[in-house]
């Protein structure tokens, strides 16, 4: 090696040193500073080395099985020149006869006892005939000098004949001679068994140095560049990554980089999205969409924070106050959801601009707000805090679409720690008083007492026990004859429910008023199934009175919401069939308020139950919505006057002048009008005078059971005069 290649080497080898110092520097610590062990190890790694290894032994193989086949064609070519050097001194150059064998026997035996030649037979040049023979048999004769036969080498390899021609002896015959060629066979074996061992050693070496490069320029940065994809796939928001120690100007380098690049994006991508997705997150999990408030969870939270920092014996007392739009529910069916989702927006906006900035002001529920506040000297009572959020509503009205609207809000308003220390409890209590101030009229402020909690338990504990007296058959019905006040004939019954609920004591039970028990039935939506047993049972006792040949027909209340709420003319018609009723014996009686809810509901399913033969009369008539208008819609049999205009009629010239008008209203619209709450002859007769159609009353009966009933009417005359005084 000369001077100047060696200074290269040594320059490129410090080079070469250099950059695996940095590597080793740069990753200590990390796996990739067992590149060479981890290049035996890699799976890759191994995969190249075979490769390349089957490769270059398969170009040598072929390369191999050429040479062969020359190896051995010198090899008997090197037999036959050995041949041809021990026959021609043999040969006398003193010829006299040409048709004379050259060689006596003597030199043909020494021939092929002391060379390699094991036969030989010699030709004439003339004609090609056989001059003389000795030694072994020959595979080779010559039978004209036209087609001499070629070389012939035995099938074993033990013998290789030859013939020689007389330019290649220098005297004038052919001579075939064979000789022995045995060890031409081991010789070519030794040369390719040598020759394999060469290609062996050769591929290891050159796969070897082909993978100590592949590691140094290929396996180093793909095991660098998958352990930072490691590193980031176990930790993508934060991964641990190294800075690459390659060359970024070749192409590996340059991909590490770019990888390593992308790796970082990623990771603050999704910090930036993770941040926003927290974000949004929060503001559903704590904040209404609609308004932008607090929802109900924040406020709670946000008050059990301002309890929970409270500090000595004297904590700071809070104002809570729940919020609910007076018939919300009118504006939302009437006017649509746009409007009344505007409303609350705009709702929400005043009650959040009029509150101080320490105060929480949240959207509670659909058209609820809950409010908190502390209280201060300037604002010591939670009262002066839910005035101002009532005035707030109160102040003007909503301007929605170029349109007004006067909202009203019902308050309840609770303190805490004086009605609770737990926040849930004191807001809870915010909504028990909220709910007072709507039984009670709305628009109006309540403060929580306890007394409402006791009330609210009452209801909660008379809803259980109505469950159960569902289930364990304490309802009844009380049947309340209804007569013809022309003719005194008994033309029908009203069924009412009754509650009959055992105890402990002597009397072994006691009867829960209608009143108590129907508005929580109504609530709670059990009004529905016990509606429907009622009519079941009313049906079923007027079918016995119909198989009886009584002519009377059985009155049901429908609540409004068993009208809604359930298909009840599927429910009518199948119990009419399974019962055996006959429709026009069946009267359901409904009040006005149902009409309202819903007017073309009502009016299509009055008309499907009309249109199955049932008679519909409306219920306390004159207390409700009475519109003619509607009254013309509906398909009514009958009106039933209120008990309370006929129990005043005597004593107030106004319930008069109501009953007279409701008579004369009916039958100027060709219906029937019932009188109920008739108690005395004075009652009777009045109506007698008014010419009203039937009554219903303590003078006639009151509700009693089945069987009484069935008593009354087996015994009554017929006469109204037969009756006592009530």
């Amino acid at each position: 090696m000369s001077l100047s290649e060696n200074k290269v080497f040594l320059g490129w080898s410090s080079k070469v040193g250099n950059k695996k110092q940095k590597i080793k520097k740069s990753v200590i610590g990390g796996r990739l500073t067992g590149a060479p062990v981890q290049m035996w190890k890699s799976r890759l790694s191994w995969r190249i080395a075979l490769s390349v290894f089957l490769t270059i032994l398969t170009v040598q193989v072929s390369i191999l099985g050429l040479t062969v086949q020359n190896y051995e064609q010198e090899r008997l070519r090197d037999v036959s020149t050995a041949g041809r050097a021990a026959i021609v001194p043999l040969i006398s150059n003193n010829i006299v006869d040409m048709l004379a064998s050259p060689m006596s026997q003597e030199d043909m035996k020494r021939l092929t006892t002391s060379t390699r030649v094991n036969g030989i037979a010699i030709y004439s040049r003339a004609d090609a005939s056989l001059l003389a023979h000795y030694g072994a048999p020959l595979a080779l004769v010559l039978r004209g000098l036209k087609n001499i036969p070629q070389n012939y080498y035995g099938s074993d390899g033990s013998f290789y004949e030859v013939v020689f021609k007389p330019h290649e002896l220098g005297r004038p015959y052919y001579i075939v001679a064979q000789m022995d060629s045995a060890h031409v066979s081991e010789q070519v074996y030794a040369y390719i068994e040598q020759t394999i061992l060469i290609m062996l050693l050769m591929s290891a070496f050159v796969t070897t140095v082909l993978m100590i490069a592949l590691g140094h320029w290929l396996l180093e940065p793909i095991l660098f560049l998958r352990d930072n994809l490691m590193k980031a796939s176990e930790n993508p928001e934060d991964p641990n990554i190294l800075d690459s120690p390659f060359d970024s100007s070749d192409e590996i380098g340059g991909a590490i980089d770019v990888a390593l690049s992308l790796i970082r994006q990623n990771a603050e991508n999704i910090k930036r999205i993770k941040s926003a997705a927290e974000d949004q997150i929060h503001k559903l999990a704590y904040y209404d969409t609609l308004t932008g408030l607090p929802n109900r969870i924040f406020f709670l939270q946000s008050l059990n924070e301002r309890i929970q920092a409270q500090e000595g014996d004297n904590p700071d007392r809070f104002a809570v106050i729940a919020l609910d739009l007076d018939h919300f529910k009118d504006v939302n069916d009437s006017m649509g959801h746009n409007i009344g989702d505007a409303i609350l927006r705009a709702v929400g906006k005043r009650l959040r601009a009029s509150m101080p900035e320490s105060a929480i002001v949240s959207r509670s529920g659909e058209d609820e707000f809950a409010i908190t506040m502390a209280l201060t000297k300037d604002v010591n009572s939670a009262r002066d805090i839910a005035e101002r959020v009532a005035g707030v509503i109160r102040s003007e009205p909503f301007k929605v679409f170029n349109e007004n609207f006067q909202i009203r809000a019902s308050v309840g308003v609770s303190t805490y720690p004086d009605d609770g220390i737990d926040p849930d409890q004191v807001l809870k209590n915010a909504d028990i008083a909220l709910n007072r101030a709507k039984e009670e009229g709305r628009d109006t402020i309540k403060e929580y007492s306890e007394d409402f909690d006791l009330a609210v338990q009452q209801r909660f504990q008379m809803l259980r026990d109505l469950r159960d007296a569902m289930e364990k058959d304490q309802l009844l019905l009380n049947y309340q004859p209804q007569l013809d006040l022309t003719t005194g004939r008994i033309i029908g019954a009203e069924a009412l429910i009754r509650w009959w609920k055992p105890d402990n004591s002597k009397e072994g039970g006691y009867f829960i008023p209608p009143v108590d028990f129907i508005p929580i039935a109504e609530q709670s939506g059990l009004i529905v199934p016990i509606g429907e047993w009622v009519l079941r049972m009313a049906c079923e006792s007027a079918a016995a009175w119909q198989k009886a040949g009584y002519g009377m027909r059985i009155a049901v209340n429908v609540s409004g919401a068993q009208f809604h709420q359930s298909d009840i003319v599927s429910c009518v018609s199948k119990i009419l069939q399974e019962t055996g009723l006959e429709a026009g014996r069946l009267e359901l009686e409904v009040t006005e308020s149902i009409f309202m809810e819903d007017i073309n509901h009502t009016v299509e399913t009055l008309q499907q139950l009309h249109g199955l033969g049932v008679e519909l009369a409306i219920d306390d008539f004159g207390t409700g919505y009475s519109s003619l208008s509607y009254l013309r819609l509906f398909p009514i049999d009958r009106l039933k006057i209120d008990q309370s205009f006929i129990r005043n009629a005597l004593n107030n010239p106004d319930d008069a002048a109501i009953a007279r008008t409701i008579v004369r209203l009916g039958h100027s619209l060709n219906l029937k009008v019932i009188a109920e709450g008739v108690e005395t002859k004075e009652h009777e007769d009045f109506l007698l005078k008014e010419n009203c159609d039937e009554v219903q009353g303590y003078r006639y009966s009151r509700p009693v059971p089945i069987d009484n009933f069935n008593e009354f009417v087996k015994n009554y005359t017929g006469e109204l005069s037969s009756f006592s005084e009530s």
